[in-house]
């Protein structure tokens, strides 16, 4: 019997999504832990990079929503982390700072640095996010930006973390792999979306260095990346299933080793707004929805990990 448009779009649809719930609920499964310890906990944070409102309806959604906390950019001015900070403890949630210099030149760089790092501790986060110098500076000039972080951790007691991130210091798996064998107190951001972009692949090849990499992660940015992208267009949709389980396959051995160490596991959902998140051509409408995402992200990441 012929086979109609209709009868065929329909049914395709059905296998798509077929297709879809399985994997879903695969990853939204909880991931089997080994001598985990009592002392571990899990907690999710929320991205304001996107939110078009006040730090109080940006602290409210995400409470409402269920995140633990928040990470943002922390604001360049007193009246603006006073805010964010207010709305967080308003609204009960964790925070966390994210910060960085921007100036082209090493040592105007390296102040601003500085400066931001010596005024984001004063308000006594969870942890700092380090967006840690540029990718064309040297390695002794991007050490320091290390090196500095880590006295300033012993200083207070505040985590410091460097971001594998594009553009800054550690932004490709070999260069942080240097880092890492030179600087035994470095702690990593592990944003491997950035790498999978960098190296136009999901690093099947870099097994090793991956597996150091993430012998020092102690803070996640959940983002999904692909050979050419450093954030696909939807996670949910089924042909990103393969970068999907690979990102989750790297997260796994980070939790699991927070678990049986029963430290915190901070997580933070960060898709971001276009145009991170492809848009279609004149109307830069965005295909997929920011907000949706990163709560879909949120929820099965705590039915995996918790």
């Amino acid at each position: 019997m012929p086979v109609t448009r209709r009868k065929f779009l329909t049914t395709s649809a059905a296998a798509g999504s077929a297709f879809l719930f399985s994997s879903l609920d695969a990853l939204s499964q909880p991931l089997q832990s080994h001598n985990m310890n009592a002392n571990f906990s899990l907690k999710i944070m929320a991205t304001n990079w996107g939110f078009n409102g006040t730090a109080d309806e940006f602290c409210s959604k995400a409470k409402q929503a269920g995140y633990d906390g928040i990470e943002v950019w922390m604001p360049g001015d007193e009246k603006g982390r006073n805010e964010i900070v207010n709305a967080a403890a308003k609204n009960n949630l964790l925070l966390g700072f994210l910060y960085g210099g921007g100036d082209k030149n090493f040592q105007k760089h390296f102040d601003q640095f500085k400066q931001g790092m010596n005024a984001a501790v004063t308000y006594k986060p969870i942890y700092i996010n380090c967006h840690s110098g540029r990718d064309y500076f040297s390695y002794e000039q991007n050490k320091q930006f290390v090196d500095f972080t880590t006295q300033l951790s012993k200083q207070t007691g505040i985590p410091f973390y460097h971001e594998t991130h594009r553009g800054r210091s550690m932004y490709a798996a070999p260069v942080t792999g240097n880092f890492i064998a030179q600087l035994p107190d470095l702690r990593l951001t592990f944003d491997v979306s950035h790498w999978c972009n960098v190296h136009e692949s999901l690093l099947g090849d870099q097994e090793e260095t991956l597996d150091l990499a993430l012998s020092r992660v102690d803070h996640i940015h959940a983002r999904i990346g692909h050979a050419e992208g450093p954030q696909v267009n939807d996670p949910r949709a089924p042909e990103w299933d393969g970068a999907v389980k690979a990102h989750f396959s790297w997260w796994d051995k980070v939790v699991e080793r927070k678990k049986q160490e029963g430290k915190i596991m901070t997580i933070l959902t960060e898709f971001g707004p276009p145009d991170y998140l492809p848009t279609l051509p004149y109307t830069r409408q965005p295909v997929a929805n920011q907000w949706d995402i990163n709560v879909y992200m949120m929820n099965v990441l705590r039915k995996r990990y918790s």
